[in-house]
């Protein structure tokens, strides 16, 4: 454990608060967590490039970090009424296929490097909006409702195609190590 790890730890921590802003309607400081969350994910990144300290275990916490903030985001919006549920479930289900499909992989080649391909960097981006504009909307902070149908649409799109894009390349990366293994 190192400084950058420390950090994402403690921005895997916030995930519990943020759920229960969520649930309990004070989307404003839900609001004040996520941007703790980011601005810690800023943090943390920087710290690890600037002076050296990139580990495995922070290769893995950082993403897993953002991914569970996504995740329990979206969920808890859909369970406020504030998200269509078709959209939380797609979000959801994406990445634990991601997630399985990762394990598997591991169990057969010993080892993952995993790097977010272009397309899942455009989901992120896409859900963080979703995620952000809905939460504006509901604490009043911003009018964006008229634009969240499209929104939502957009990011069932591009969490689709991320998640088809990873299924293929990762099912190609199986099928080598498959193929030099017979």
């Amino acid at each position: 454990m190192n400084i950058p790890n420390t950090i994402t730890v403690l921005r895997i921590m916030l995930v519990p608060a943020l759920v229960w802003f969520l649930l309990h309607g004070e989307y404003r400081a839900a609001i004040l967590v996520l941007l703790g969350a980011g601005l810690s994910d800023v943090l943390d990144g920087f710290i690890a490039r600037r002076f050296n300290l990139r580990t495995e275990l922070g290769a893995v916490l950082d993403p897993l970090a953002d991914k569970t903030l996504i995740i329990a985001s979206v969920l808890a919006l859909a369970w406020a009424g504030l998200l269509p549920w078709w959209l939380a479930v797609v979000n959801a289900g994406r990445d634990l296929i991601i997630i399985g499909g990762a394990t598997i992989y591991y169990r057969r080649a010993g080892q993952i490097k995993m790097n977010p391909s272009i397309p899942s960097k455009l989901n992120t981006f896409v859900q963080i909006c979703v995620v952000i504009l809905t939460l504006g909307t509901a604490a009043g902070m911003m009018k964006a409702s008229g634009w969240l149908p499209a929104l939502f649409g957009c990011a069932l799109f591009t969490t689709v195609f991320s998640g088809i894009h990873y299924i293929v390349v990762w099912g190609q990366k199986g099928a080598k190590i498959r193929m030099n293994s017979l």
